[in-house]
Order: structure tokens, then sequence, then C-alpha cells
């Protein structure tokens, strides 16, 4: 007689950890507040360049997600 597979249980999400689709960062350059989306599928760590969208410097922008409550911590500094 066959045993009958097992169901893979699956982990429920807390409503409370709902992944951030926007973050902001201060431009290191011009002061101004830059929104920009997030995108968790790059990984916990992420950084990349953007250019300001008012001064047009480039900034480095870091962004961490934490696996715990799944917030998001966004920064940039000057390139």
């Amino acid at each position: 007689m066959e045993d009958e597979p097992r169901p893979i249980p699956r982990r429920r999400m807390r409503p409370d950890r709902r992944v951030p689709t926007e973050g902001a960062y201060v431009c290191d350059a011009c002061g101004e507040e830059i929104v920009v989306p997030l995108d968790p599928s790059g990984g916990p760590t992420q950084s990349y360049v953007e250019d300001c969208p008012v001064c047009c410097r480039p900034n480095v922008v870091h962004v961490e997600f934490d696996a715990d409550d799944g917030s998001a911590r966004v920064w940039g500094e000057a390139e």
C-alpha cells in the first residue's frame, strides 16, 4: 500500500508584513527628497546609481529590506 504524499505547509504572511513599493532618499547635492520605486526581487541589499531628477547629479542609492518586518531602508550618497 502506497503512502499518500503529504501536503507542503505554506507560510502565511502576516497582514503587517507588506513590502513597501516606494522609498525616498535625499539628494546629496541639492537636498531634495527623491521618491524611488522599490523592487524586493532584486535581493535584500541593493545599490545602484541614479541621476537626481532635480539637479541631474548622480547618486548611489542603497536599499536594504528587513526580512523580519518587511520594511525597507533607503538612503543615497554622492557618486
